[in-house]
């Protein structure tokens, strides 16, 4: 809203500054400073007014240290992060830009679904709270909205390089103004090129996964794109879900991941930038930078009052929430396939969750119920609780995924270098 307001102030009346809306630089410095200042503003009045209507967290006995310590904390947290994400976003986006409207559809679902359910666990002391089957039907309806937008929206495209002319060397010998049509091709709608990292020619089009079909196989490309898509989603989502274990996990390796998708956002929808680095160009997307500094902000500020010992909790409508955003976001900027890369903690809380249940699984079936309660692949999973077993100290823990996530997150980055 502001963007439009200042732009209108610098065409009509040019009044002083209200130029600066014009940089997507500038809006999304100021959108992540607005996310940070509301969560730090508004977040002890918010834990207050929740320890008031005693709405607190109901803690699982599974013999951890100092799981009773967390008993009673306000949970609901990500209704702050929500806010501090929403409200900037609407003050410093351009809101007509199909990719921002994508986002903002994802933040809306998500943190409505973990709503629900942390209203079910609070209010209607229901610990399951929305059942698993109902929360994939929605995981899986943001999927298919997310990818036959990408399929079919005209506004969503990409433009290949055509010229191989390193753009800032070519500025400096020829000082002239320089148009995305000197270095790109056409605008490609509906294209499921993707980017595969550490390999030279790092384009991949999903549509090769189906030429066996024909001459007419790209007509039919969505037959595996579609549920690509879907998978990506539930894995992102249900990963950062269960990466909500520790005080600040959450929160503080999530927004490492919203800093790597930034640079990606940044570079992908900068022509220059894409074109010295050889990489999907991506009209209109570099608005998404806006979005996802409002997203780390938010999730810095939150880990103000969220770090040990935590004041409040995020609850599903923070960690659904934070999964689905990430998710959709890495596959806007066509950066899906270094997730596994970017969010490695998740990765590493998700798979050590599946390895756990099904040995276990195995072992019961093959040797009874007994050995497989005495060989467990981990002591407890996911893997966080698994290091509190073995006498790690949750500061130490959280510290030390953060920083496995922050090594993580700059070999993603430099793969727009090493090939």
């Amino acid at each position: 809203m502001l963007y439009y307001l200042f732009t209108y102030l610098d065409r009509i009346y040019d009044f002083p500054g209200a130029g600066l809306f014009n940089y997507i630089s500038f809006r999304a410095a100021m959108s992540a400073l607005f996310s940070l200042l509301i969560i730090l503003i508004f977040g002890k009045p918010f834990i207050n007014y929740l320890k008031k209507k005693q709405i607190g967290e109901e803690i699982r006995h599974l013999g951890l240290e100092e799981e009773d310590r967390k008993k009673g904390t306000p949970t609901m947290g990500g209704i702050l992060i929500f806010l501090a994400i929403i409200i900037p976003v609407l003050l410093f986006a351009k809101l007509e830009n199909v990719y921002v409207i994508l986002m903002l559809i994802t933040t809306i679902m998500m943190a409505g679904l973990g709503f629900i359910d942390d209203y079910i666990k609070v209010f209607k002391k229901n610990k399951k709270g929305v059942s698993e089957g109902a929360k994939i039907i929605v995981q899986l309806a943001l999927g298919l909205i997310v990818a036959l937008v990408m399929y079919n929206n005209k506004h969503v495209a990409i433009r290949e390089q055509i010229s191989q002319t390193n753009i800032v060397a070519d500025v400096q010998e020829a000082p002239v103004m320089r148009t995305a049509s000197d270095y790109f091709g056409p605008e490609q709608i509906g294209s499921l090129k993707t980017t595969i990292p550490f390999v030279k020619n790092n384009q991949f089009d999903y549509a090769n996964l189906v030429k066996w079909i024909g001459e007419d196989y790209q007509k039919w490309a969505w037959i595996v794109f579609v549920p690509i898509i879907l998978i990506i989603v539930l894995l992102v989502t249900n990963g950062a879900n269960l990466t909500d274990g520790l005080d600040g996990l959450c929160a503080g390796t999530s927004a490492v991941v919203g800093a790597g998708l930034a640079v990606f956002a940044w570079v992908s929808g900068n022509f220059v930038f894409a074109s010295y680095l050889n990489i999907l160009y991506l009209p209109n997307s570099g608005e998404l930078t806006v979005f996802i500094a409002s997203f780390v902000g938010s999730l810095i500020g939150f880990m103000w009052y969220n770090s040990y010992p935590a004041k409040i909790f995020m609850g599903d409508t923070g960690s659904l929430m934070i999964g689905g955003i990430i998710a959709v976001f890495a596959i806007l900027v066509r950066k899906e396939l270094l997730l596994p890369l970017l969010c490695l903690v998740f990765l590493l809380e998700i798979g050590s969750s599946a390895i756990q249940r099904y040995v276990f699984k195995y072992r019961k079936w093959r040797f009874g119920l007994e050995y497989a309660q005495k060989n467990r692949v981990f002591l407890m999973a996911p893997l966080h609780h698994h290091f509190q077993k073995k006498g790690w100290h949750e500061v130490t823990i959280v510290n030390r995924f953060i920083i496995i996530n922050i090594i993580a997150a700059i070999l993603a980055v430099i793969t727009l270098k090493i090939r």
